[in-house]
This record gives structure tokens, sequence and C-alpha cells, in this order.
């Protein structure tokens, strides 16, 4: 662990590790932020019109896609009453967006790594004349083309499934660099369905870094940059679009007056600040976005914090970046996605591993979701905000769910039983 910086205008609490919530002095009125970024709402509707250009391919490679005629969405889920009590400390209405469980991957990461996979293969398909029906990409002659190219990618291990699933049905070559934070288990899916599994001792960024130098040496080979990339932001902001649907056939208003307050687990931060950037532009202020980080790896609350435009580390404040929440585990923010969400989240919320792990088994055995620890860490954030008074209690709380649908099952039952550092080995 590097030594403590002095300067950085980090709260003491996590400095400390100790839990805490952070509210963002410098949140500002969604119309005033949103025409000053560079990606605009234009380029969200043309990342679901390629979702829509793809779907007949997607409903063709993926069985468990064709209900949805190929989109890739997950079920927004009511809890019971009395599971939504202890969450909210009796006050409002709770939902889970349950992306722990979306198809193909079971991870959010498939709305931005299996994206931009299929952003990759229309760019290379440019060159050959891109066909009318994009389910021909199935076809023998595309797989064949798609092979001489190779996606490259650095991950934790969800990030690396969804864009090691997607290249491998499309006959790309595909490369995951994992770092040590990564799970056994999630780096044996990927070898099984053909992906080159590169391993490092390393944390996340150096993993990254690695996977970065590994592709600029290749022609033909896309790198997916979690730290840096639109495209996976965009795949990620689109799911804003879904989520209205689902509220207006719930018949969920969402206003001044009824507010949706959103708990999104946050990594590098390219998930939460793409879904945070989308729901602004759906919602305006009547969204509030609260993202949720270990207290071992709060690297979005100590960038945002430290109110620095060059990367500042949780290292830099004495923290370890070691956490069961292994999801979350990253040293250092995406700049990209701090600066977006500078002055669009309100606040964020630091949670301990054990209480993570608590929250493990009381998704499972009160309302029935298997999620992993970082996924569960946003019903202990939601727990954190109310208790701090900070939930008015008069709209919708939407706890957004992030990983755990493909957990194997000695996992998952270890980690019900396991105390936080016995979880974070397995």
């Amino acid at each position: 662990m590097n030594d403590p910086k002095p300067a950085l205008g980090v709260p003491d609490a996590v400095r400390a590790g100790v839990p805490t919530v952070w509210r963002n002095p410098h949140v500002r009125p969604a119309a005033e932020v949103l025409p000053t970024l560079p990606l605009q709402w234009s380029d969200v509707q043309a990342a679901q019109a390629r979702w829509r250009r793809f779907a007949p391919l997607l409903s063709k490679l993926f069985p468990e896609l064709r209900s949805s005629g190929g989109l890739i969405d997950s079920a927004l889920l009511e809890p019971k009453e009395s599971f939504a009590r202890s969450v909210l400390g009796g006050q409002g209405r709770l939902l889970v967006k349950a992306d722990h469980d979306l198809p193909v991957t079971g991870c959010i990461k498939a709305r931005g790594g299996v994206y931009e996979v299929l952003w990759y293969a229309e760019r290379v398909a440019e060159g050959f004349g891109v066909p009318d029906d994009f389910a021909a990409f199935a076809d023998p002659a595309w797989r064949e083309r798609f092979a001489r190219h190779t996606v490259v990618v650095g991950s934790t291990g969800n990030l690396g499934f969804s864009v090691g699933v997607m290249a491998r049905a499309l006959g790309f070559a595909a490369e995951v660099h994992m770092s040590s934070d990564a799970k056994a288990w999630k780096k044996d899916r990927l070898r099984r369905i053909g992906v080159n599994v590169v391993e490092h001792e390393a944390d996340y960024t150096a993993a990254v870094a690695a996977a970065r130098s590994s592709a600029a040496t290749r022609p033909q080979c896309h790198f997916v940059d979690d730290e840096t990339s639109e495209q996976l932001f965009l795949g990620y902001a689109t799911a804003a679009i879904d989520l209205r649907v689902q509220l207006e056939a719930a018949g969920i208003a969402v206003d001044a007056g009824r507010p949706l307050l959103v708990y999104l687990p946050c990594g590098v931060g390219g998930a939460p600040g793409g879904i945070t950037f989308g729901l602004k532009h759906v919602f305006g202020d009547a969204v509030r976005c609260v993202f949720v980080e270990p207290v071992e790896s709060p690297c979005m609350v100590v960038q945002l914090a430290s109110e620095s435009r060059e990367s500042v580390s949780v290292y830099d404040v004495g923290r370890s970046n070691q956490t069961v929440q292994d999801g979350l585990a990253v040293a250092s923010a995406s700049l990209f996605a701090a600066d977006v969400v500078r002055h669009l989240i309100d606040g964020v919320v630091t949670v301990s591993d054990a209480t993570s792990l608590e929250w493990v088994r009381r998704a499972w055995f009160d309302a029935g979701l298997e999620l992993e620890p970082s996924a569960a860490s946003a019903f202990a954030a939601a727990v954190s905000w109310s208790r701090a008074g900070l939930n008015a209690g008069k709209g919708t709380d939407i706890v957004w769910t992030t990983g755990g649908g493909l957990l194997p099952d000695d996992v998952f039952q270890q980690l019900l039983n396991d105390s936080p550092a016995s979880a974070t080995r397995s």
C-alpha cells in the first residue's frame, strides 16, 4: 500500500476505510450539464438503433433471446413489502432492476461489452459491404472474415466474459487480460468458450494497461478500453430507454414530486456512468443517481472528492483495493466517466465487505435474488442513504443489481456461508 497523500480533499472516513455517505457538493441541474458533455442524446439514440439492427442476429445466436426478439434487457422486479421496509426503513417504493440476471452473460456488462463487439463487427463488415439483414453475420462466410480479427479487453471478470461470449459467437479471436482480483471460475468459463485468458498478478488497472499494449502491437485487433470507450458507455446508456418503457408499463410516474432514486454499483465507472447519462437525458432532475463502492476500492469518490482532473488512486489515500466485491475492485476511476458524472450524481456510498456479504444472504433468503457481493452492495447503500435522511420517501427507489445470475452453485453457497476474508480468497 502506498503512503497516503495529505493534499487530497477526500473525506477522512473514506481514507480510514469506514463506510461513508458522501453527498456530491457539485451536482447541478441536468439541463445545464448535459449540453456541455462530449456525448449527446443523439448518440444514445444511434446506439439504440444499432441494438435494433442486431436483434435478429442476437436472436439467432442465443436461444435465450428468442422470446424477446433479440433484445437484451432484464426484468424490473418489486420485492415483497417486508424486504423493501428493511432496505428503505418503511419509506417509498423499492424496485430491483435485475441486470444480475441479464440473458447471455448474467451481468450488467452485457449492455456494454456485447454492444461494443457488435459495433466493431459492423465496422469490420463495412470493408465487405454490410448486409441488409444482420442475421447474416452468423453465416460461415462472415465468421471466416471475423476470424481474422482479435478483440482484446482487460477485466476483473464480468466485462471480459461479456466481450468474450459475443466475440466468440461471431467468430472473432478473443483475448482477455485478467487482474489478480478475478475469480478462478470466471477465468475457467472464458477458457471453455475458446478465449485466450492472460493472467496478471497485478490489479485491474495494470491488466487494462497490459491489454492495451498487447492490442497496440497487432493489426486487425480491437481493444475494448473500459477506461475510455465511448461505445461501452453508450451501450450502458441505452438501458435508460428500457427502464422508461418498464416504468410506463407499470404505471409508475416519474416527476419532481415522484422522483427516482437509483443505486448503481461502481467499478471503473463506465456502466454506472453510462446509465446515469441515459437516465438524466430521459428523466432530467427527476432522477437522482447514487454510486456504490467498496470501502477498500472507493475510486470514484476519491476521484470526485479530490476535485482533481488528474487520475487519483485509492492507494493514494491509503486503501488496499482488496475486496470480496471483486467486480468493483478498481484502484483508479475512469477519468472519462468521472468527468461525465461530476455534476450529475447525487453522491457515493461506500460499503464494507462484511455488509455486502450480509446483503448477499438477505437478498437470497428474503427476496430470492442470487447476487454477487458487488451487486448486493447496492442494497446496503440504499439502507445507508435512507438512514442519512436523504430519501424523502415520495418516489421510487431502484437498486440496480449488476451480477450473479451465472454464479456456479458451489461458489454461491460459499458466499452464503463465508466470512469476508475467506470469500476474497475464493
